[in-house]
């Protein structure tokens, strides 16, 4: 954790200057009134946190400190696959000049690839399609819904951070969070090949990402992207499901659940009524429009994320 964290600052002291060129935040037409003084904050700051904890994982290989598990090399790959997915966004967002990059079409049926890809090599590895219930020893088998169940955990998990990217901070402080909690797992998971080397990732990815929170809490110094986003939402879904923890997800990243929900029902409750429940979705804006500060949302935010994830290290089992 401590290599990765020096590796990511030293990382950023040279990206950031970089990023600054030609990477600036473009806002939406929304956010221009309350978020105006983001507008040249450079974005893409994933790069700050993808790259050195690879970097740290392959220099543990190389010096046999850690052996190439399955379950790691599932994990990287899925990691690497929507870090890219998001990094062509980003790219795209800066070279347009505007807030659109990625059509939504595009960039879900990139995801979902990347997911199919994950499942078969998940299910290589003779994993049964099964939903536990740990606490009750109970292993339901699902069949071939397994694999739609799958590819939702991951596409929605994926999305949930992007959505909740939206303040300095949020994002990363849930994300780390989150990921403390299941690398705490992944260490319990003794039954699993390569549970170890899961959590020593979970934990060089921690490094990093406590890094780039430096550089990107109130006021942010730079934004991670979908770049970030994308590929901390993977992560957290490849390693639910790798250590068969799929519902734990939900409480442990409760937020990214809530901000997700906002949105879908904002949307279908428009373009059937054409009238808002929300003043502003994801549901962070809306405190916003309520009068609340930055920093205020966000340390909120984040208490609710801690304590849904110690009721998770408490009552784990029971899911």
């Amino acid at each position: 954790m401590m290599s990765s964290f020096i590796l990511s600052c030293i990382f950023a002291i040279f990206v950031i200057p970089i990023l600054k060129r030609f990477a600036n935040q473009s806002l939406s037409i929304y956010l221009r009134d309350t978020h105006k003084k983001k507008e040249h904050t450079p974005t893409m700051g994933g790069i700050i946190f993808v790259i050195p904890t690879i970097i740290v994982m392959l220099m543990l290989l190389m010096f046999n400190k850690i052996h190439m598990s399955y379950s790691l090399l599932i994990m990287i790959v899925v990691f690497l696959g929507y870090f890219m997915i998001g990094f062509i966004d980003d790219m795209l967002i800066v070279v347009k000049h505007n807030n659109k990059g990625l059509s939504e079409g595009a960039k879900l049926l990139m995801q979902l690839v990347i997911a199919i890809i994950f499942f078969y090599l998940f299910m290589l590895a003779d994993n049964e399609p099964l939903l536990w219930i740990h606490s009750l020893g109970i292993k339901m088998y699902i069949g071939w819904f397994y694999g739609l169940f799958i590819l939702l955990v991951l596409v929605a998990s994926s999305n949930a951070v992007n959505l909740t990217d939206g303040l300095d901070g949020l994002a990363g402080g849930l994300s780390f969070i989150a990921i403390l909690t299941f690398g705490i797992i992944s260490y319990n998971t003794a039954w699993l090949e390569g549970y170890e080397e899961l959590g020593l990732m979970c934990f060089a990815l921690l490094g990093s990402l406590l890094s780039f929170l430096v550089f990107n809490v109130n006021p942010a110094r730079i934004f991670m992207g979908d770049t970030g986003s994308l590929a901390l939402g993977a992560f957290l879904g490849s390693i639910a499901i790798l250590t068969r923890h799929e519902l734990l997800l939900v409480l442990i990243g409760i937020v990214f659940v809530i901000e997700t929900l906002t949105c879908v029902i904002q949307r279908f409750y428009y373009k059937l009524t054409h009238k808002r429940i929300f003043p502003m979705t994801p549901i962070h804006h809306t405190f916003e429009k309520m009068g609340w500060n930055e920093v205020k949302i966000v340390r909120f935010f984040w208490l609710i994320g801690l304590v849904a994830s110690m009721i998770a290290l408490m009552y784990g089992v029971w899911l």
